[in-house]
């Protein structure tokens, strides 16, 4: 398939160096976009590697505290453990901040203010070991979570940048480096062209005079 070329670019020498040069930032460009893609890519794959790792770990510690919980209602009852679940003091609050991943703004969770180790103002008189664990354990559930929110937040940011990048990639690719080189490539032709009609201009024009100049010391 033939590229297209620039369209309204002259066929001077100025316009070919200004082209070459143009052409040359075009393939160095292109070069840091790919290596910055394949950067992006990696990094992307780690993060979701480490997404399910987490995933799997809320799930597992989930289940344990459910099961916890399951068998604190049968010792204590539902009514008991309700009330006891509501004296529990405040963990705190979260602060969402932005973080920068290989030049990309992803999503991070200021833990600053959070204490996940909630205090308990429910008296041991009247509960069971078991509804502790459960406590433990939906409060380490919880710091997964964050960690999970986190990560998951950073795997979409790096998706929509690997797309961006990839389209950046794909125009510098496909559209304006073949329009440079057709576009240097036709005005390298027209002016060895030029040269070329100059030259034979030049000898014609020579050999007129020398004509001349043996007719003059003719005569």
């Amino acid at each position: 398939m033939k590229s297209e070329i620039i369209e309204g670019v002259k066929p001077t020498r100025m316009e070919l160096l200004r082209i070459r040069k143009r052409l040359e930032l075009a393939e160095k460009g292109h070069k840091l976009l790919e290596d910055k893609r394949d950067a992006l890519i990696e990094r992307f794959f780690k993060s979701i590697k480490r997404r399910d790792e987490i995933k799997r770990e809320v799930e597992d510690i989930l289940s344990k505290a459910m099961q916890a919980l399951i068998e604190a209602e049968m010792i204590m009852g539902i009514d008991q453990v309700r009330i006891s679940a509501k004296m529990v003091g405040k963990i705190g609050e979260l602060r969402f901040l932005r973080d920068n991943i290989m030049g990309v703004k992803v999503p991070k969770i200021d833990r600053e203010n959070l204490d996940l180790r909630a205090e308990r103002f429910y008296s041991f008189t009247g509960t069971c070991i078991r509804l502790d664990e459960a406590k433990k354990l939906f409060e380490e559930a919880l710091r997964k979570l964050i960690d999970l929110a986190e990560i998951d937040g950073a795997v979409k940011a790096l998706a929509l940048e690997i797309e961006k990048t990839k389209r950046r990639v794909n125009v510098l690719e496909n559209v304006l480096i073949p329009k440079l080189q057709a576009t240097r490539k036709r005005i390298e032709m027209l002016l060895e062209e030029r040269e070329r009609e100059d030259f034979f201009r030049r000898k014609r024009i020579k050999a007129i005079m020398e004509r001349r100049s043996i007719a003059r010391g003719s005569t």
